[in-house]
Order: C-alpha cells, then structure tokens, then sequence
C-alpha cells in the first residue's frame, strides 16, 4: 500500500543515503584519544608503558571501567536475520543498520558504538560469540535479530553476563510505545489503564510492547499475528505466544483483525503496511488512536487514518509528526547504565524510561505526544532514571 500523505516529498532519502555512505565510506571511525606525537607519547600510550596497566588489571580486573574503553563502549550486534522491514538480508546487508545505531549512540549520548556483525544465525553459535567479545565491553546492543530465537538469546545473556543486555527491537520499541500512549491518552481525555489496545504483529516488538502495557497497568491488550488474534483457544502457537494468549486478550475475543479492534481505543502496528484499514479504525471507538509503526510503509497511510477517524496517529518516519523512534530511548538508557554501572535494563527502568519520555512533552496534543529526538537534555533526562 502506498503511503499517503498531504505532505509533498522532494527528497530521495534512499539516493541520498547511497551517495553519502559510499562518499563516506561508511559512518564510523576509530578515533584515539591520545596523539602519538612523540617517543613518551609512544611508550606510555604502548610498549614498555602499557605492560604496567595489563599487569594491573590481571591482578585487578574489576578496575576495566576505569583503565579502558569498557567504561563508555557498547557492542551493538545483529546476525541480519530482521532487518528494518527488509527481513533476512544476512550480516553484510545489516553493517550499515549497526554503523547508524553506533552513530546515534556517539552523537546523541557520547557512547563509543561498536558494530558487529555476525555470520551466523545459529542461537548457540551467537550466544557463545558474544560471551566470547564481552569482555570488552559495557553493554550489549542486540538488534535486529529475528524472533523467536532473539528472546532466548538475550535472556541467556542477561543471566551469565555481568553488563545489561537490551534487544532494543524489543525494548526500545515499547518504552517509545509506551511513552506515546500516555500522552495519547491525555489527548483523547481517557485513562491510560482503561484503554482497550490491539497490538497487530506478534513478533519481537509486539511481544515486548504488549508485555511493557500490562506492566504499566493496561488492563485489556489483544494481540494479533498473520493468521488473527492471539488466543488460548488457538492450537499450534509458538511457546512464547502462549505466554502471550495466556495474558492478554482478557475478553476471550476470537477471529481476525476486524474482531479485535471492535470498539478498541488503540490499535499498535508492528507489522507491515495494508494490515490496518480504513475499516479497521472505522470499527474502533470514538477518539481513536493509530500507531502505524512499520517503516518505511507503515501498516496504514496517514490520510487515510485521519479519515477514517483517527485523532491521534503515530508512525515511525522521521518525516511525519509524533515519530515513534527507539532513538527516544537507547541512548540514554546506555548513557545512565554506562554512567553507574548497571548491569541489567530491569523492568521498573523501562517503565520509569517511557513516564520520563513522556513527561517531556509538556503540553501534548495530536501531532504532539512524543518528544523530537533533538530534545534538549533528551539524553539525560532518559539516563537519570537508570540506576
């Protein structure tokens, strides 16, 4: 489905990024804080110097944060299995999605990003490489890893490394939701607790924004898949779609899309574009909300949303209002995890992530509820609530 928009684009952002990322080279470099401009410069930056700090950190390993790049560096790894809307396009394909998530932590919170990419999809083999690599680091980035295997991989992790691991495709994605919904929740004159939400995609960021709502207190989420609602009822569900039925989807409502979001105040897109219609947010309750969230496409054009009924309408484009991007949340949750030392992204962090989100919009309206991601003292303002 073609996005629709009052909006007129001029801009080929596709053209644009491939001319600029093969004049660049790609959007990293290594750059040394110390310049070697002399014989000392030489020997304490490197040999005979530097064999005192190894000595000492054989002998004090706690110490890393303190001696080396530990201290502010964050490994952000995918195998390429998801990436973006362009599915399983492999590890090379997924370098350029990494070098930008790496830019974004270096410029909007002083993170040093490292990329890594690995060539292999094997759930063992990618456990072992990180635990492998993550001596190095203060923090694990997952991204762009497909589901199910992305959630027993970080769950994994999180319980043998001693550094937080965050799936951001997951997470961020539902701290950014859930700081949205607050606010359109306001707009639209209801209680955040008393909204019915539909979630339509039941993957790894369906799963977690579903999981982050009824943390925060929502009491009535339907999720839905490819084949419709999530429900106890269905045979043949993944695991971890159990889990979901069993949690969700309180009034035993069963069928399609169109079932769900029958009377629904909130309808989340996590999928991909034509799976919410104009009929669809027809059905919803009066004072909808639409959070078409796929990008580029999204799950439902803006203008036709709007006409449909919506009032308050989200995408994940930079180029529209209220931009649900997980660039509201990573990089301060890493800024502040870095900062004390946390070693896990727990739940409360990414509840109190989403309210501290959704408190800098002071005022907020239909094209406003969430903030930009130029914000001042965005970065802060996430990290001071990660302790």
């Amino acid at each position: 489905m073609a996005q629709k928009s009052s909006k007129t684009h001029t801009k080929d952002y596709g053209k644009l990024a491939l001319a600029l990322h093969k004049k660049l080279g790609g959007k990293l470099a290594v750059v040394s804080k110390q310049k070697l401009k002399n014989r000392d410069d030489w020997s304490t930056m490197y040999t005979p110097g530097v064999g005192a700090v190894s000595s000492f950190l054989a002998q004090n390993p706690g110490e890393a944060r303190t001696y080396t790049m530990k201290r502010n560096t964050v490994a952000v790894i995918s195998d390429g299995s998801a990436v973006l809307g362009l599915g399983n396009i492999g590890p090379i394909a997924a370098l350029p999605v990494m070098e930008g998530k790496c830019a974004i932590l270096k410029e909007m919170a002083g993170v040093d990003g490292f990329p890594l990419v690995l060539d292999t999809q094997d759930t063992e083999e990618i456990i072992k490489t990180i635990m492998h690599v993550a001596p190095g680091f203060g923090g694990i980035n997952l991204e762009d890893i497909s589901a199910p295997r992305c959630f027993e991989i970080e769950e994994r992790l999180k319980q043998v490394l001693n550094i937080p691991v965050m799936h951001d495709d997951q997470h961020g994605t539902a701290i950014v939701v859930l700081a949205g919904l607050i606010n359109a929740a306001k707009v639209v004159r209801k209680k955040l607790q008393n909204l019915k939400v539909v979630i339509v995609g039941a993957g790894a960021a369906g799963r977690a924004v579903a999981l982050l709502l009824l943390a925060a207190g929502v009491r009535d989420v339907i999720v839905t898949d490819s084949t419709g609602i999530v429900s106890t009822r269905r045979s043949g569900l993944a695991p971890y779609k159990k889990e979901l039925a069993r949690m969700t989807n309180p009034r035993g409502v069963e069928g399609v899309v169109a079932d769900a979001v029958a009377g629904a105040d909130a309808v989340i897109g996590v999928s991909g574009p034509g799976t919410i219609t104009a009929a669809h947010v027809q059905a919803m309750a009066q004072d909808a909300i639409v959070f078409a969230l796929a990008n580029p496409v999204s799950e439902i054009g803006i203008d036709e949303a709007r006409a449909a009924g919506a009032v308050v309408i989200a995408t994940g484009r930079s180029d529209y209002p209220n931009q649900v991007n997980n660039a509201l949340a990573f990089p301060g949750i890493f800024r502040g995890a870095l900062d004390r030392g946390v070693t896990a992204i727990t739940e409360p962090m990414k509840l109190a992530a989403a309210r501290k989100i959704a408190s800098l919009v002071k005022k907020p309206h239909a094209n406003a509820i969430v903030p930009s991601v130029t914000t001042p003292g965005l970065v802060k303002a996430v990290a001071s609530v990660i302790r």
